[in-house]
């Protein structure tokens, strides 16, 4: 079959040949139509992530055919028996276990799950790593609810967008940043109520004084910036946390946090019930992940460059 391989860091993927999987007793042999990429694909490439081995076939998220139905895929491997946060076994599909970025997959039944009926093939691709992040930090760690006002940072990658469709499906009013004026009229027109541009001086105190204060507040940078979000929140607010691209926190301090009794809750991934409710609520709302661009298979080298870059707005998508 032909698969994009990791075979050597900070030179791309080779679009080579790669001998077929084989289903073992638990598992299914998924005929993929479609992949998406995620910054964890680009990491490994640079080298930025633990335990990378050669060959590996990269790939936490697809869809396609199984047994004559339409299915995607759920890329949490292993979670555990604790529901409150992954054990020792969990792991990401795609590193060290052989993802989605190739015509065929071998992957454990339990993680085959049917494809939402109002979505295309990439835009379920687009779905999976993303829905099932977003759902968890959402709903199962900071439990938005209708009526609450909720900012997301960052606004234009795929967890950060799906998080802003499902906050405001569930009806709550979500406020987002980011670093491009047209990313912010993009998540405008998909449901956002309002935004502001980190680049500009005072931000925050422009965002407090046109929304008022947020009861959940959803990142995944860290950062110094992170350091102004607990004077955003409302009494009781809940800061969720599900990255940290850009490092450390100085100047953080802790008196909002005690004092108006704010919890900060990290969040990673999701269970199989969390992937499982992620699905049918997509399905109710008919909620459709933005996809940004469509490369074929034999270009992903180019789609990863894209994704460098830093520009997309959505999923970058690979058709298979």
């Amino acid at each position: 079959m032909k698969a994009l391989v990791l075979n050597a860091l900070h030179q791309g993927l080779d679009f080579q040949e790669m001998p077929a999987p084989h289903a073992g007793k638990s598992e299914g042999l998924v005929r993929l139509r479609a992949a998406a990429l995620n910054h964890r694909d680009l990491f490994i490439t640079q080298g930025l992530y633990a335990g990378i081995k050669f060959p590996t076939i990269l790939g936490s998220d697809g869809a396609g055919e199984y047994r004559g139905k339409a299915v995607v895929i759920d890329p949490s491997l292993d979670w555990g028996g604790d529901p409150r946060a992954q054990g020792r076994g969990f792991r990401v599909l795609g590193l060290p276990d052989d993802g989605t970025f190739a015509e065929q997959i071998a992957i454990p039944r339990s993680n085959i799950h049917p494809k939402p009926g109002h979505l295309s093939w990439e835009q379920a691709a687009a779905l999976p790593l993303a829905g099932v992040t977003a759902w968890r930090v959402v709903f199962t760690r900071c439990q938005i609810k209708a009526g609450e006002r909720v900012l997301i940072t960052g606004i234009g990658g795929g967890v950060a967008l799906m998080a802003l469709q499902l906050a405001a499906a569930a009806g709550a009013e979500v406020f987002v940043t980011s670093g491009s004026d047209e990313k912010l009229q993009k998540a405008v027109a998909l449901g956002a109520k309002g935004g502001v541009n980190y680049r500009n001086a005072d931000w925050d105190k422009t965002l407090k004084k046109e929304a008022g204060g947020f009861d959940v507040i959803i990142d995944s940078a860290a950062g110094n910036g992170f350091a102004l979000l607990p004077a955003l929140c409302q009494p009781g607010g809940r800061i969720g946390v599900y990255g940290g691209t850009l490092g450390k926190i100085d100047g953080l301090s802790m008196q909002p946090v005690f004092w108006k009794q704010i919890s900060i809750l990290g969040s990673t991934m999701g269970t199989r019930l969390d992937f499982k409710k992620m699905l049918a609520f997509v399905a109710k709302y008919e909620i459709v992940p933005v996809v940004d661009s469509v490369f074929p298979l034999s270009e992903g080298s180019a789609a990863l460059q894209k994704m460098d870059q830093g520009e997309q707005f959505g999923k970058i998508v690979l058709s298979i």
